[in-house]
């Protein structure tokens, strides 16, 4: 006897025949809406309707409505496609919600145009990374009715916020006069003399005086504490204790003067016309440690790398050399320089990015990667390449120039796009600093002034306005 219950060939009764009961709770896991309501002609994505065969030459009630219907609806159609993609659109018998041969829907004729937009970047490859200038920009194009502001370059002021009188300030390309400590204190050599100003207090200390006999050539400072070294025309070394104004020694071993220094986190770096360059370790009993020989002329530009693992040096026999702390010879050597190789600048952003300037013959900014050993990118400046300093907030940097236009620039890399020429040296700008903060650069020239500009925004997690750039804007003097 066959079981009704489970006959597979039981059939159920018509739904006309079936009705639950009305107490019971039935659940779906579907849910599919009404769409009878929807007005797709709004987004114009509907088949275009058939033509109706014409019946009578006076229009119906009817198609009048129909009419006006239809008349809306493409108003509506126009003005949204306007928003989208522009006033000046191009139909081309290409509608924007009509799928072209690919099955893509079509951005009215214009193939190329997008409905969002992005800042165009330039890639550049370093040590395998890339890196992207410019700003994410996202924003509709929109014609008459969508208008994004573009987001305005920053703003940089033309004018220095003070000026300080510096008499006797050499105007010579080959010294390095000027530097900035990390407590904030700005110490400049004028002539046999080197002095002090406190940005936080303007106060002017006279540190040291070398006689009639010697004049300074070059300061810098320790990269912590208040230790100053002093390079001068008798070709020594000395190390002063800026807090005590006390000299703490004096080390020897170049002949001719000492025109650049540099610090690393232990060692001291010094360049002299001897065309050698001094290892030195103060805290050790000899004058140097170590003697590094490769110049053909006088050493005139001395950098650390921030890992104080590579040391840059640049001489007036147009040669930039890279040294390491195992070898007396450089281990990198960039011959593509015309003139002297005094502005030397790492960069803190990008391990082994290495930038260069040369003097009034070459008149260039060029870009190396230390670690690939590689020439990136030569920038001609149209003057004489006096410094450069990176920013360490964002990825920027500033040169000083000389013959002809004593111009700085403020520079946005890769792409090298000028953010701002600042003017008002009247002789070349051979002297460059920058706060520690970061924000504020002072500039020193054979004018006997140096000018304090406020060139690169504080650090994103810095929400107080620096100490420096809070000072009034005046001209007083450093002695």
């Amino acid at each position: 006897m066959t079981n009704t219950n489970t006959d597979k060939n039981l059939k159920r009764p018509p739904s006309s025949y079936y009705h639950p009961s009305p107490s019971r709770t039935i659940y779906s896991d579907r849910f599919i809406p009404s769409r009878s309501a929807s007005n797709f002609n709004l987004f114009n994505i509907t088949t275009p309707p058939q033509t109706p065969p014409a019946t009578s030459s006076s229009p119906s009630p009817n198609n009048t409505n129909n009419d006006e219907t239809t008349s809306s609806s493409a108003a509506y159609t126009a003005l949204l496609r306007k928003a989208l993609f522009g006033s000046d659109l191009d139909l081309g018998g290409f509608s924007p919600g009509t799928p072209d041969k690919r099955g893509v829907f079509g951005n009215g004729g214009n193939v190329n145009r997008n409905i969002f937009r992005f800042k165009s970047e330039t890639r550049v490859r370093i040590d395998g990374l890339d890196l992207f200038s410019g700003e994410e920009d996202v924003s509709v194009a929109g014609g008459g009715l969508v208008n994004s502001p573009v987001k305005a370059p920053r703003k940089v002021p033309r004018s220095p916020y003070k000026v300080l009188d510096a008499p006797a300030l050499q105007d010579d390309f080959y010294l390095n006069l000027v530097d900035w400590s990390s407590h904030n204190v700005l110490a400049v050599g004028l002539g046999n003399c080197v002095y002090l100003w406190n940005a936080c207090s303007s106060k002017v200390t006279k540190l040291c005086d070398l006689g009639n006999d010697d004049s300074v050539c070059s300061v810098g400072w320790a990269q912590r504490g208040t230790s100053l070294a002093v390079g001068t025309s008798n070709g020594k070394v000395q190390i002063w204790d800026a807090a005590r104004c006390k000299r703490v020694r004096t080390m020897e071993g170049h002949r001719l003067r000492v025109g650049a220094l540099a610090w690393s986190s232990s060692m001291l770096s010094s360049g002299s016309r001897d065309k050698s360059i001094l290892l030195r370790d103060p805290r050790a009993q000899e004058d140097f440690v170590s003697k590094l020989s490769g110049h053909k002329s006088e050493v005139c530009g001395l950098k650390w790398s921030y890992d104080n693992r590579e040391l840059a040096s640049g001489g007036n026999d147009n040669r930039l050399f890279v040294w390491n702390q195992h070898s007396t010879q450089p281990v990198l050597k960039y011959c593509e320089h015309t003139a002297a190789v005094k502005a030397i600048a790492w960069s803190p952003h990008v391990h082994g990015l290495l930038a260069s300037g040369g003097g009034t013959a070459d008149r260039c900014i060029r870009f190396w990667n230390t670690t690939t050993n590689s020439h990136l990118s030569c920038m001609d400046t149209g003057s004489q390449v006096c410094n450069l300093v990176w920013s360490k907030n964002v990825n920027e940097l500033v040169s000083t120039h000389g013959y002809s236009q004593n111009q700085i620039i403020v520079w946005r890399y890769p792409t090298m796009s000028k953010l701002a020429t600042l003017t008002g040296h009247t002789y070349r700008v051979l002297y460059l600093a920058i706060s520690p903060d970061g924000q504020t650069i002072v500039t020193g020239a054979g004018d006997e002034t140096l000018r304090f500009w406020n060139v690169f925004p504080s650090p994103k997690s810095q929400n107080t306005e620096s100490e420096i750039g809070a000072s009034s804007f005046g001209r007083t003097h450093i002695r």
